[in-house]
């Protein structure tokens, strides 16, 4: 029999956004409905962020055994049980799983529904076995793969980045279809774990970041030995014997296994938002700058919006609902000064603006940067791939920051702090950076902003009449 429940908050989808919002509401003493209809965690436990950084994380052992020979060590060449990666991987999983657990949001006392869940009305929902009537409901169901309309591929096996973490045998050539962040962190993770790889982009790959920035992945990618095919369109894709075939401008590729990796979709089928009034297209939910949607009791957060679909986008998110809905608060989204990470090796990070969109939408700006080349630390660790580009107004205000090279996802952090308050590239140069760091980097770049009046004929001038005072 359909029970009948009645909550202050009724959360669909139990990824980072809908979780961060469930644990922050029920602490605060709500009465909170959670509904999931798969896995809880969502896409970044189970078949995101945690399993392809603990790939990443075996495959960049395995190289650093190959590399070993710059350090007077001997290079080897390792001998991977893909099989035991994958137990790694799914250990990853599990030791972060407890933290997203239902046991553990009962037990914070949130009612859990393991079910499908569907609008019957403007403020209430209904599952297989429950109707939740809500003052606020917050979708946040996520995204999914993106499959594309390509000859052959709906009768061909193909993996996604909801099934390819499955997978316990390793790939003797897997095709990637999609240059974007996913399908480079996966064509490298695999290739360093001895598979044959080949990338296939429609564009250039990573085609949303700083092009000199993703030369140097590019160029890091081929040493690894990733055949990448760049602006290529891919037409046709069938079974052949044991592998797959295919056919992309008049070119023919034969391997073992597929990954498609070509963008993502908001997950909003089945929820049957037209009951609710509830506006939204192929991109997305719409909302407002709170994160209302078109009905003012429903909040939409996370990838289900569209726009940036990242994890920490999703966790603000939630917290611009948390100080609206239960604090009454002004609160107005700004993802755009989200950073944004590519796991490969290196890294790449990004903050608000690239140097093209930064001239586009200011025109005179100024374009500083430093390189690893310079910083003794990562000359010590025989690692000097890549560099930073800071972009700025004139008056050194910080429209962006790019960085390439290992551990570039830390160190954008303090660029991303320095967006977030507003401040100038002159807090940079008040910093005392510890020696010898990679980080020491942001203080160079910020440095390099100012050596051109610094170094001045009339700063010289400035010295040399102040010396008069000796």
């Amino acid at each position: 029999m359909t029970r009948a429940i009645t909550a202050d908050l009724c959360i669909i989808g139990a990824g980072s956004a809908g979780l961060s919002v469930a644990a922050g509401a029920a602490q605060l003493g709500r009465k909170v409905v959670l509904i999931e209809k798969g896995e809880m965690g969502g896409d970044c436990l189970n078949t995101g962020c945690v399993p392809s950084k603990a790939l990443i994380a075996a495959a960049g052992r395995a190289q650093a055994m190959r590399g070993a020979g710059k350090f007077g060590l001997k290079p080897v060449e390792p001998e991977i049980n893909f099989g035991a990666v994958m137990d790694h991987v799914d250990l990853v999983m599990a030791s972060i799983a407890p933290i997203d657990s239902q046991e553990r949001f009962e037990g914070l006392g949130v009612t859990v529904l393991r079910e499908h869940a569907s609008f019957a009305g403007p403020r209430q929902v209904k599952t297989k076995d429950a109707t939740v009537t809500a003052k606020h409901f917050v979708i946040a169901t996520g995204s999914t793969p993106f499959v594309p309309p390509i000859d052959g591929l709906s009768e061909t096996p193909f993996f996604t980045n909801e099934t390819i973490f499955k997978n316990r045998t390793l790939p003797d050539h897997l095709i990637v279809i999609g240059g974007g962040p996913i399908g480079v962190e996966l064509a490298q993770a695999h290739r360093r774990l001895g598979a044959k790889v080949t990338l296939i982009e429609g564009a250039t790959i990573l085609n949303k970041d700083d092009p000199e920035m993703v030369e140097v992945m590019r160029a890091q990618l081929k040493e690894d030995g990733v055949d990448i095919i760049e602006n290529s369109i891919v037409e046709a894709v069938a079974a052949s014997g044991s592998g797959v075939q295919l056919k992309a401008d008049g070119r023919t590729i034969n391997g073992s296994h597929i990954l498609v990796a070509v963008g993502r979709k908001p997950a909003v089928d089945g929820l049957n938002l037209e009951m609710a009034g509830i506006d939204y297209d192929k991109t997305g939910i719409k909302t407002d700058s709170a994160l209302h949607t078109t009905n003012k009791r429903i909040y939409a957060i996370g990838d289900v919006r569209g726009g940036l679909q990242f994890t920490h986008v999703a966790g603000y998110h939630a917290s611009v609902v948390i100080r609206g809905m239960l604090f009454k608060m002004p609160a107005t989204n700004n993802d755009s000064q989200a950073p944004w990470v590519t796991y490969s090796d290196p890294e790449l990070a990004q903050v608000g603006l690239t140097e093209a969109a930064a001239r586009d939408h200011h025109g005179d700006i100024r374009t500083v940067r430093a390189t690893f080349a310079d910083n003794d630390r990562a000359e010590a660790m025989r690692d000097t791939r890549g560099f930073i580009k800071v972009t700025t107004k004139k008056d050194g205000t910080i429209l962006g920051a790019s960085i390439v090279g290992p551990g570039a996802g830390d160190l954008i952090q303090t660029w991303t702090f320095a967006i977030s308050n507003r401040q100038k590239i002159k807090a940079f140069t008040n910093m005392i950076a510890p020696y010898p760091t990679r980080g020491e980097i942001s203080k160079r770049a910020a440095g390099a902003w100012y050596t051109p009046a610094l170094f001045s004929k009339r700063t010289k001038m400035l010295v040399s009449l102040l010396s008069i005072f000796d």
